[in-house]
């Protein structure tokens, strides 16, 4: 089985107990910090109802592989495309087409006669 770069994984790196919260902040892009306040907060208000379901989730979901992503700018695309993946190809296909344009362009540009161009170049010789 590969590593997806899509899926939850508990991120015991950057974790404090079981890696759990540092799991959910990779996976939605958000301060590791704030998921362990509003875990805490989640576990005051449900008198510890979520604690079973914390160590569950730290028993169950896979530990992140190491090197998952290349670069930071890697990470924050993943997040991006687990938050709105329709988003996420509308921008690909979007950069394609600019850049298919720009193609255009320079194909255009290269094979038209341009006349300016190969007079500055008669000159020039």
């Amino acid at each position: 089985m590969s590593a997806s770069r899509t899926n939850f994984y508990r991120d015991s790196q950057n974790g404090k107990l079981m890696g759990v919260c540092a799991g959910i902040a990779d996976y939605a892009g958000m301060d590791v910090t704030l998921v362990r306040i509003g875990v805490a907060f989640l576990i005051f208000m449900t008198s510890g109802a979520l604690i079973p379901l914390y160590f569950i989730a730290g028993l169950l979901a896979p530990k992140k592989p190491f090197g998952l992503y290349d670069t930071p700018d890697d990470a924050k695309f993943w997040q991006g495309v687990r938050a709105n993946p329709r988003r996420s190809t509308q921008e690909v296909r979007s950069k394609l087409r600019e850049i298919d344009r720009r193609m255009a362009d320079i194909e255009t540009f290269y094979t038209s006669r341009n006349t300016q161009l190969a007079d500055e170049i008669e000159r020039l010789r």
